[in-house]
C-alpha cells in the first residue's frame, strides 16, 4: 500500500496522508521502499517555492496538492531494470510517502539518473540517486547527518564556491543571517576551509547566541537586535532567513560597503516576503543551488566536483560532531507533524528530525 503526505498548496500548514494501491511496475523501471528521510528548514523552503521553481513537480499530487520533497535512503524491493538489483540501498530526492518509481538511466557503478518523463524539465540535480556501496560521500556510520545536513550542506559549498570565484567580490566578510541554520552553518565551515581570509559573522536570534557561539565555526556572533554592531567593512551578505526587516537593517547599516547582497532559501516562512527594492548598496540576488551546481560540474568536471564536495563534507562533519543530536521519529504522522511544527517557525537548531516511515 503507498502512502504519501499531501500538502494543500493554498494552506501549507493542512497536510493529510492518503493511501492508493500499489500500480504494476513499469517495464525498465525501479521500486523503491522508502527507508528514511530528514525533515528540515529545506523543506519549508521547497515548499514555500513550490510553484516558483517547480519543486511541487518532481512528486505529481492531486490539484491543488503537493508532495513536499525530501532527501533520503531508499531500498530495491521490485526492478525491471537490468542494471539495477533487488535489495540495493541508494540515497537521493524523495517524496514525503512509503514508496517511489523511478526509472533509471545513466546508471554507473556509483549511481543513476531517473528519466522519468514528467521530471525531466528540472533541475538535472535532483534526479540523480547514489548506489550507496559504492558512493564517495557515504559513511555508514553517518547516514542520519548526511540526511539532516546533505543538501543543506551542498548549498554552503557551492555558495562558498561563487564567492571564492568572484573573489568574495573584495569582501573582507561575510554576514550569515539565520547562522543557527544548517544551511549556515555548512557555509561557515566550508569558508573556514577554503576561504580563512574572510571572516565570518553569524547573525542569528538572541536565543541561539550561545548555541551558535558553540560551533566555534563563526568569527563573531551577533544577534538581530544588535546590527548596528556589525564591522563596517567590506562585506558580503547571505541571507538565509528570509526575514525583510533584517535585510533592510543590513543594508541600510553598510550601505556602499555591502558588495554583494545573496538571498538563499527562507528559514522564518512568516516574514520571507517583503519588498527588497529601494535598498540601500546592492540589490539582493536570489542563490538557485542547481544551477551553480551545473556550473562547478561544467568547471571541474563531475568526478573532481564530487570529490571537492566529500572532503568539504566530511570536515564539516568533523567540526559540526557532537552540535546536532539526531533525533529518530516513525510514521509518516511524525513526517507531517514536524513539517507542520517547522512550518510555523518551531525549529530547534541543535536538533536533527530523521523520519522512518
Amino acid at each position: 500500500m503507498l502512502r504519501q503526505v499531501l500538502l494543500e498548496k493554498a494552506n501549507l500548514a493542512h497536510a493529510e496522508i492518503v493511501e492508493a494501491a500499489m500500480p504494476a511496475l513499469a517495464d525498465g523501471a525501479v521500486r523503491l521502499a522508502i527507508e528514511s528521510f530528514s525533515v528540515t528548514s529545506n523543506n519549508v523552503t521547497y515548499a514555500a517555492m513550490g510553484d516558483a521553481f517547480r519543486y511541487w513537480n518532481f512528486f505529481p499530487a492531486p490539484e491543488g496538492y503537493g508532495i513536499v520533497p525530501m532527501w533520503g535512503h531508499a531500498w530495491v524491493i521490485e526492478s525491471r531494470c537490468p542494471d539495477i538489483a533487488v535489495g540495493e540501498r541508494v540515497y537521493g530526492y524523495l517524496p514525503m510517502a512509503t514508496h517511489l518509481d523511478v526509472i533509471p538511466g545513466k546508471v554507473s557503478p556509483s549511481g543513476f539518473t531517473d528519466t522519468a518523463g514528467h521530471r525531466q524539465p528540472m533541475s538535472p540535480v535532483y534526479n540523480q540517486y547514489a548506489r550507496l556501496a559504492a558512493d564517495p560521500e557515504h559513511d555508514p556510520s553517518r547516514e542520519a547527518e548526511r540526511m539532516v545536513f546533505g543538501p543543506l550542506f551542498k548549498t554552503g559549498f557551492l555558495i562558498e564556491s561563487f564567492m571564492r570565484r568572484e573573489a568574495w567580490f573584495g569582501a573582507e566578510q561575510v554576514i550569515l543571517t539565520s547562522a543557527s541554520s544548517k544551511t549556515a552553518l555548512s557555509l561557515a565551515s566550508v569558508a573556514r576551509h577554503r576561504s580563512p581570509e574572510v571572516a565570518r559573522i553569524g547573525l542569528t536570534s538572541a536565543s541561539n547566541v550561545d548555541f551558535v557561539s558553540s560551533t566555534g565555526l563563526y568569527d563573531r556572533v551577533i544577534a538581530y537586535d544588535t546590527i548596528d554592531e556589525l564591522p563596517k567593512v567590506p562585506s558580503v551578505s547571505v541571507d538565509f532567513a528570509g526575514n525583510a526587516d533584517v535585510l533592510r537593517a543590513i543594508h541600510t547599516h553598510l550601505e556602499s560597503g555591502l558588495r554583494y547582497s545573496c538571498l538563499v532559501g527562507a528559514t522564518h516562512l512568516d516574514a520571507r516576503t517583503g519588498a527588497t527594492a529601494d535598498l540601500p548598496g546592492p540589490s539582493p540576488q536570489l542563490f538557485f543551488a542547481p544551477d551553480h551546481a551545473v556550473a562547478l560540474f561544467k568547471e571541474v568536471g563531475p568526478a573532481m566536483a564530487s570529490q571537492q564536495i566529500a572532503e568539504s563534507m566530511h570536515r564539516f562533519l568533523s567540526d559540526t560532531a557532537g552540535t546536532v543530536e539526531i533525533e529518530r521519529r516513525r510514521g509518516l504522522e511524525a513526517a507531517r507533524d514536524v513539517f507542520v511544527e517547522m512550518l510555523g517557525g518551531s525549529v530547534d537548531p541543535k536538533v536533527g528530525i530523521v523520519i522512518e516511515p
